[in-house]
This record gives structure tokens, sequence and C-alpha cells, in this order.
């Protein structure tokens, strides 16, 4: 290896996560108590020390050697160099574990801490991270609909790194259409099914870094009804799996190319063909046919909150290296003495325009990560109301659902444009391979088109998740910014900003009023037309909410820090989060208002062009 590929770009704050975790979400509440009774304080502050550690000393350096790609050779994928020891050791180190159910030797952590170590592994190696990443996503299917014999067989073999696994929906005919499959299933006599068909764009497809593969496969059975309703779900090994548990030959899966990207290019995003020689056989997840997409909706609501993970780690170190970089770079003179051609040169942080990209930066990552923490803590209220008090969990699981769209297509579009204004901070050397971030901006691209584009994210949150419950979900949501705006709206520092949060608030309620009149009135082609605008407008509104709640918090501890260098650096770190609140809601949150101004001219000018309109070429 390169030395000068071999070095570890990536870097997290630590004291953000802690913030998050023990001040904004009082984690604390829950450590100690059923079903999180074997953690503390203690246990989830060396998690996240050691995870990091780990993050910056096995994955960082494989990034910039991952970029070089895969390779396929003799019908099989080469990862690059490096990865297969960093398997390995992922899973020696039990990191990919932390919350998985010590049913299958998992250690039952909260999702809350999961996803802090999750950015970690992210961040440091988006790339590599996709691998076991897939294949926790894939077990937790199997752990929630397959029979007690398939959980037995496959689940400790794939959470602890044995067998790989993927999720296969994507076909070159269908694209994002997952109802125009034409992948089959016939039944066998011996209860399993042949599998036939061919899969596109499959992450991680092929690799060598675990024994087997466990691919999950969306297809149709015999006689099945069209379109979505008609799939089922498969598990298909690469290889066959004897009696005893042990990999055998060859299942007939084959990987036909792998794709040459513009990043991720450390993970393999292969072609995949099942059955070609007749020989492919899966069986059924469960044992109830043409239930596959609700079973697939699990894995990929996952990878959904996954991508969001990817996209808050990628964009905190393309920030952090761009923030390193502009304290050390000296470049101009202060602003102060712009008329005096002598004045010593200063490093770039002190010129206005490069603080402004920097706080712009800060609060986008600092708020979308406190989303993905609030979606987790209430994932890990679920767990603890479940069975106890069904109203509760009920109104968490709602919660859930509402902010999953939210997560992944507000992150992933925040995070190309933070990796972008990362490169304009470092300027010119920022565009040249000599610094990470213009990997960390090709990298983030994927991230707002696969798992569903944010288009569909967007669909699914107006026309689904909107509506479900009888709108309770949003009206809980909508109820608890109401709430947090009551109680500091006269807030002698933050005050100010919470009343730009209730312009916001009311702009949003009464767009998804419109939304609902456009689908009771059948004018059914606004609403695609508007649901990106109206999931940016919801996104701002809590990341501005929680940004805010964080500025609070942060206000309320300052004043308990002692004088002098004691609290000097808490005393700083609190600043950053109220200034970083106070930039979020004079910048970004005013606009919410005025795209829902925008929303109601109901301008239909993109279906009234013709196609021929658009240019003649």
């Amino acid at each position: 290896m390169s030395k000068d590929l071999a070095q570890n770009s990536y870097k997290a704050d630590l004291r953000e996560l802690k913030f998050l975790l023990f001040e904004q979400f009082k984690l604390g509440e829950l450590l100690g108590k059923a079903p999180f009774e074997n953690w503390g304080q203690d246990e989830v502050t060396m998690i996240l020390e050691e995870s990091y550690k780990f993050s910056c000393d096995v994955l960082g350096p494989l990034n910039k050697i991952g970029d070089q790609g895969c390779k396929l050779e003799d019908g099989k994928v080469i990862t690059p160099p490096g990865f297969i020891d960093a398997w390995k050791k992922l899973y020696e180190a039990g990191w990919k574990a932390v919350a998985v159910d010590p049913e299958y030797d998992g250690q039952g952590a909260p999702h809350a801490l999961q996803v802090c170590v999750e950015e970690f592994l992210s961040g440091a190696n988006v790339a590599f991270g996709m691998y076991p990443g897939l294949a926790l996503g894939a077990a937790e299917v199997i752990e929630e609909f397959g029979t007690h014999a398939q959980k037995e067989l496959y689940l400790k073999r794939m959470y602890h790194g044995t067998w790989g696994g993927t999720m296969c929906l994507t076909e070159p005919q269908a694209g994002s259409d997952v109802g125009a499959a034409k992948s089959t299933a016939h039944k066998l006599p011996n209860g399993k099914y042949s599998i036939k068909g061919t899969k596109l764009f499959i992450s991680g497809g092929d690799h060598d870094l675990a024994e087997n593969i466990i691919h999950l496969v969306l297809a149709r059975v015999d006689n099945a009804p069209p379109g979505t309703k008609g799939l089922s779900l498969f598990i298909v090994p690469k290889l066959k799996i004897n009696d005893d548990g042990s990999s055998g030959g060859s299942n007939d899966v084959a990987v036909a190319g792998i794709e040459h990207k513009m990043g991720i290019n450390g993970s393999s995003t292969a072609l995949l063909s099942f059955g070609e020689a007749d020989g492919c056989e899966g069986e059924l997840v469960g044992t109830v046919e043409n239930q596959g997409i609700a079973q697939m909706f699990k894995m990929m609501n996952g990878a959904r909150i996954g991508v969001g993970l990817q996209s808050v780690s990628v964009a905190s170190t393309a920030y952090l290296n761009a923030l390193e970089y502009a304290k050390e770079r000296k470049q101009g003179a202060s602003i102060k003495f712009w008329k005096d051609a002598t004045a010593p040169r200063v490093a770039i942080i002190e010129h206005p325009d490069v603080r402004r990209m920097l706080l712009d930066m800060k609060s986008r990552v600092e708020g979308l990560r406190a989303l993905i923490v609030k979606l987790a803590r209430h994932q890990d209220a679920v767990e603890v109301f479940k069975g106890k008090d069904d109203a509760a969990a009920a109104y968490h699981q709602g919660q859930v659902d509402l902010l999953v769209p939210l997560v992944k297509a507000y992150g992933s579009d925040q995070a190309f444009r933070v990796c972008e204004t990362a490169i304009q901070t470092y300027g010119g050397v920022g565009y040249t391979q000599d610094y990470p971030v213009e990997q960390y901006c090709r990298d983030s691209k994927i991230f707002s088109i696969y798992e569903g584009t944010n288009h569909i994210q967007a669909m699914d949150l107006v026309g689904r998740k909107l509506g479900q419950n009888g709108g309770a979900n949003l009206q809980g949501f909508l109820g608890d910014v109401a709430r947090f705006i009551g109680e500091n709206q006269d807030h002698p520092v933050i005050g100010a900003w919470v009343k730009e949060l209730q312009g916001a608030q009311e702009a949003v309620g009464g767009s998804a009023m419109r939304l609902l009149g456009w689908f009771q009135m059948g004018q059914m082609a606004m609403v695609p037309l508007a649901a990106n605008r109206f999931l940016e407008m919801m996104s701002e509104l809590a990341v501005g909410w929680l940004l805010l709640e964080g500025a609070k918090i942060a206000h309320d501890a300052q004043a308990k820090l002692p004088e002098g260098d004691a609290g000097a650096r808490d005393r700083a770190f609190y600043e950053g989060k109220k200034q970083a609140a106070k930039y979020y809601a004079l910048n970004v949150v005013p606009g919410v208002k005025l795209k829902a101004e925008l929303l109601a001219r109901e301008d239909t000018s993109p279906l009234d062009i013709s196609d021929d309109a658009f240019g003649s070429f």
C-alpha cells in the first residue's frame, strides 16, 4: 500500500454526540431499565470512544485505497486491499452487533447508541461500511419475518460476519418501478423455489469478505397478481447450504458485471443473474407468499435510516476537515485592514465568508444528526413501551414512520451540499485528490438516489405518512413543535429565534392541508410537483426545532459553568450550539414560509410546457 493512500482523514466530534445522547435526548432515562438494563452511561461512553478509535485506526486509512475500486476476475469480485482484514477485525470487535438482540449474541444496546457507532463506521469509510450494513439489514428481515428454522440457520452467521447479505429489488427494465419486476419463483417438490431473473445495481452483490452471501430476492410466484402485490421475498444464498449449515457449491448466482461509478468505488455494485443454468434455489421468507414488499420494507426503512447516517457521517467529516484547513491556511489580510497592502496574512477562518460557510455546514450537520438521534430515541421508546403502554408505543412508532423520509431525503440532499461547501472552503486545492473532500463529495451524491430516490421519499411522505393513523402522526409532530414554541417564545436569548419557528410550523400545517385538498379534489398532478418542496419544508422545521432545543439546553448549561479556564472548553462548545441554532433559525427556517407561499401558487408550468419546447437538438 502507498503510504500516501493509507492515511486516515476521518474526524468526528465526540463531545457533540455525548451532548445529544445525554443532555438533549436524555438517554440516561432509559439506561439500566428493561430492555437496556445492562447499559449505563459509562458503558455508552466507552463504546463511543472505542468505536471511534477503531474507525480512525482501521477503516479510515482504507478510504482512499478503496476509491480505486473493486475488480471482477473469473466471475468473482475482488475488494480493495485491506478490506478483508478490516471485515475480520470489525466483527471480532463486535461493532456490528452493538444493538443486536442478546439472543443472537448481540449486546442489546439502545438504537440511539447504535446510530452513533454507525456514523463512525460510515464516515470513516462509507464504501466499506455498506457491506456489513447490508448483511445486518438482511438479517433483521429474517429475524422479524422468518421461520424458527430460518432464524436458527442464518441469524448468528449473518450478525457476526460469517455470511454477508444483500437486498435484490431493482431490475434493468423496472428501475424504481419495483412492481414491474419479472424475476420468477417456481415451487419445487422439496418445498423450495426455483429462482430465475436478473437484478441490477445490487450493492455488495458479490465480494470476497464473507464465506457466503445471503441474497434477499423479490420474485413472482406462479399465478401471482400483477404489480407489487404479487411479489414474494426469498432467501437465496450465493452458495448452497449443506445440512450441517456449512457452505457448499454454487447456487447458480452469477455476477454479470460491476458498475464503474462516480463514487463509493470500494463498494461493489453488481448486476446479478439468478438461475441461468436452472440451478438456483431459494426459500420463502416465512411461510406466506405475496408478502414480499411488506417484508422488504423492513429492510428498506432500515436502509433509508442508514442512508441518513451515511449522509451525516460524510458531511460531518467534510465539515471538520474544512474547519481544520481553515484554521491552518493563511491567505489574505483581515477585513479590518482591507486597505493596508502590508497587513499580515491571516488564517482564512478570519474571513467573513469562510466563517459563514463554516457555520452553515456546522448547523446543517448538527441539525441532521439531532434528527437522526431523535428518530433513534423514538425507536428505543417503542421497545420500552411495547406491551406495557400501547398508546405511547404507537405514538413513538408513528414518529419513526414520519421521520424516516425526512432523514433519508433531506439528509442526503444536505450531505452533498455540505461536501460542496467544504470544497469551496478549501478553494482550488479542495478540487484535487490531495485533500479528502473531493472524494467525500463524489461518494455522497449516490445518497439521494439509492434506497428510493428522494422524490420517492417525498411521495412516501405526502402520499402515505401524512395520513397514517388518521393524521395523528403528523398532528403529534406539529404538536411537539408547538409545545416547544409555547414554552420558549419569550426566552430572553432564543425567544426571537423561536418566533421564526412558529411561522414555519404554521406554514407546514397549512401546506399539509393544501396537499390533502388536492387529493380530495382530484388535482393529483399537483402532489408530485409539490412533494419535494413540502418534504424540505417539514425537514427544515424539524431541524430548526431540534437545533433550538439544543440551544436552550446549552444556554442553561453554560450558565452553570465555572468561571475561567476550568469551564472554557465547555463554554465554547455551548456557544457553538447556540450560534448554530441562531444561524439556522434566521437564515434557513424563514424560507419555510416562502416555500409555502410558492406551493400555494399552484404553478403548473412543468406540466404546461410541451415536450418539444424543452429544447431541440
